[in-house]
């Protein structure tokens, strides 16, 4: 069981996706809004996928042994500095976006 788990979190770790809900278009962080974490950790973005309101945060946290960023994957519109074990990054969301980590092209 075990090993399928594992298994099946690679495979979703692949992908990862913000939802933003339409008719949110608040670009500053709204009472109420909603404060998201992201873990870095295995090579992979944890959770998989994630559905935010625009005006929410999500924080992304290094738990990985090597450094990592967070870039947004079809523009480039944003991106995180690098991020080393331990620190983290955090972005107001705006609108729907894909990311990966630009060191690491296969964590998407």
């Amino acid at each position: 069981m075990n090993v399928i788990s594992n298994a099946l979190k690679g495979i979703i770790g692949i992908v990862l996706t913000c939802i933003v809900m339409p008719g949110c278009n608040s670009s500053k962080q709204k009472p109420g809004s909603v404060k998201h974490r992201v873990e870095i950790k295995e090579m992979r973005f944890q959770p998989a996928a994630l559905t935010v309101h625009a005006g929410d945060t999500i924080e992304w946290v290094n738990l990985d042994f090597v450094d990592h960023d967070v870039t947004e994957l079809s523009k480039k519109e944003w991106s995180s500095q690098r991020l080393p074990a331990g620190k983290s990054w955090q972005l107001v969301i705006k609108k729907s976006a894909d990311y990966y980590c630009s060191i690491h092209q296969v964590m998407k």
